[in-house]
């Protein structure tokens, strides 16, 4: 059904309507803000309608049909959609926020709420504060803070655009306890660690996260990071994981995410849901079955994805553990050594290994370089580890050690793994929602000195735009959901997420049939178009598609942050009603 039979259809069942209507002998209101004939979409699933939203202050004051009054600002937007802000469930604008606070590729998107904290800003100690410093690349900041409060409370007081929240990253406790090597925590260590987590939930945190690919999270054991969810979970808290394996062992990962939501308490996400290698692409069932027989049980268990068929990170993801074991330095050092070289190339090419080698997944035809530190390396900007290698006469696996090594870093890189199929398929589950796991740049100054992933400009328009309307995966309204009221319930935030009276003003007008991502994997920076108006609690972000630097956003806390006035954590997980 086009839009505009859409629009005419649901006219009629709403004219007639007196719910909203103002008493006789009232004043007609003036409201800040009066969207006026939009096909309202209002978050919660159920048939749009056509219709007026009014904003006063920082809420929402009226979703009806007519808005009595009349606004100060006056905004028609016959022929555009209506939404509440979208929610970005997996962003990585940690960074990239204390350069440029409007987070323009997202703010381009419709998104109003920037959930961070895979691996959380704080708590840091004066060993990783320093790391910190020496390991910035193309965007340079101040360490300006201590503890994950600090952090946050300081980009509201910069003034950024998006609303942002943060989980407390189990691998940001474990290296500020234990650092980067492979051990085990003594009980002592494991209570210094739960003490952090409950600071961190205090500081208002939404719960503890961990990526156990990665250096030094994946030295964690089950009982660690059950522990740490459980400390998470008595502050009202959730546990979100990028989970151990995505690709051979993908089943025993996710075995092992529903083991610690069951074992403490607390509900269970699953970062950027994927079947990495096409040897695992047939899994997409079994992990199906898994979820929603975890859920049928009572555990509560979610998922978050992004929609492109290749995932991003470094080439750490390409090596295997122990090479990497005490931090980017050690790492380096010891690929220096030509014996410990041809260890770890052997280990590369081998397909029996117990590690998540995504570079042997992709191929080195599929892995895309993206980002690198060193001025004489950036012209390999967007090539493939094939060429390089080829370029260089050496196999891949040098290729990806000498690169390490030439730039002190960990190389920024695309790895083609994904399913189109699948990821058509993941869209439509009704327990998904969508993350970009990218940061929020904007083409323009130190942004363009690498490449990004497509995702950070393009993830969230792209359901609209390809899955909605192109390819009719999914309704208007479903995509609306999965985008606002669904991530708001399943992360317990109050008041966001839907168009409703009292609600906070987070407001999106789109143009669902000319709505479109621009960004590709050869020309990434290019920013999405169609969206043309945002609001970020009341305040107008974006204008007719142009940001207006407001200072708009802010915190959202968590269940257990401790204000001056009290609340805090609670005694255990029991004390809590979580969201369904």
């Amino acid at each position: 059904m086009t839009f505009t039979l859409i629009h005419r259809a649901w006219v009629a069942s709403v004219a007639a309507a007196t719910l909203f209507a103002a008493p006789a002998d009232a004043s007609p209101p003036v409201h800040d803000t009066v969207i006026r004939h939009g096909l309202v979409v209002d978050g919660s699933g159920r048939r749009p309608f056509v219709g007026d939203v009014a904003i006063d202050g920082d809420r929402i004051s009226y979703v009806g049909p007519h808005a009595p009054g009349s606004g100060r600002v006056e905004v028609d937007a016959h022929g555009k959609a209506v939404s509440p802000g979208f929610i970005n469930m997996l962003a990585h604008p940690e960074v990239s926020l204390l350069v440029d606070g409007r987070a323009l590729s997202d703010l381009k998107q419709g998104v109003t709420l920037e959930v961070m904290g895979e691996g959380s800003m704080g708590p840091l100690n004066d060993r990783m504060k320093a790391e910190a410093r020496n390991e910035q690349t193309d965007l340079h900041f101040d360490v300006d803070w201590t503890t994950l409060g600090e952090y946050l409370a300081g980009l509201e007081r910069r003034g950024v655009t998006p609303n942002v929240a943060s989980f407390v990253g189990a691998g940001t406790i474990r290296e500020y306890v234990l650092g980067e090597d492979d051990v085990a925590p003594t009980p002592e260590q494991l209570a210094q660690m739960r003490t952090l987590v409950h600071g961190a939930m205090e500081e208002g945190a939404l719960g503890v996260t961990t990526m156990l690919i990665y250096n030094p999270a994946t030295y964690a054991k089950t009982p660690e990071l059950v522990a740490l969810a459980q400390e998470s979970s008595k502050c009202g808290g959730m546990y979100i994981a990028h989970i151990r394996s995505e690709g051979d062992r993908l089943m025993e990962a996710i075995a092992e995410t529903i083991e610690i939501a069951k074992a403490s308490g607390a509900p269970a996400e699953i970062y950027h849901l994927k079947q990495a290698g096409q040897s695992n692409w047939g899994k997409l069932d079994d992990v199906v079955r898994a979820v929603e027989a975890a859920r049928a049980s009572g555990t509560r268990i979610t998922a978050n994805m992004y929609t492109y068929t290749a995932g991003a990170t470094g080439l750490d993801a390409a090596m295997p553990p122990w090479v990497q074991e005490g931090g980017l330095k050690r790492w380096i050092e010891r690929l220096k050594d030509p014996a410990i070289r041809e260890r770890v190339a052997a280990e590369m090419r081998n397909p029996a290994t117990t590690w998540e080698n995504l570079q042997q997944k992709a191929g080195a035809k599929g892995t895309l370089l993206l980002g690198f530190k060193t001025a004489a390396l950036k012209p390999l900007t967007g090539k493939t580890l094939d060429e390089v290698a080829r370029m260089r006469g050496v196999t891949p696996e040098e290729a990806a050690m000498q690169l390490v090594v030439e730039d002190g870093t960990r190389i920024e890189v695309a790895y083609f793994l994904m399913s189109e199929d699948n990821v058509r398929r993941e869209v439509a589950l009704p327990w998904v929602s969508f993350g970009s796991d990218e940061e929020a740049p904007a083409p323009e100054g130190a942004f363009l000195l690498s490449n990004s992933h497509p995702r950070a400009y393009g993830n969230f328009v792209r359901v609209l735009a390809k899955y909605v309307r192109d390819d009719k995966v999914l309704t208007l309204q479903e995509a609306i959901r999965k985008l606002t009221s669904f991530p708001a319930e399943t992360l317990s935030i109050p008041e966001r997420g839907r168009l409703k009276k009292g609600y906070f003003a987070d407001v999106v007008v789109f143009d669902p049939a000319t709505v479109q991502d621009h960004a590709t994997y050869e020309k990434p920076h290019q920013l999405a178009t169609g969206v043309e108006h945002v609001w970020i609690n009341g305040v107008r972000a974006l204008h007719d598609g142009e940001a207006t630097r407001a200072p708009s956003g802010r915190v959202i806390h968590g269940r257990g942050w401790r204000t001056a006035g009290g609340g805090g954590c609670r005694a255990s997980a029991a004390d809590w009603t979580w969201s369904k």
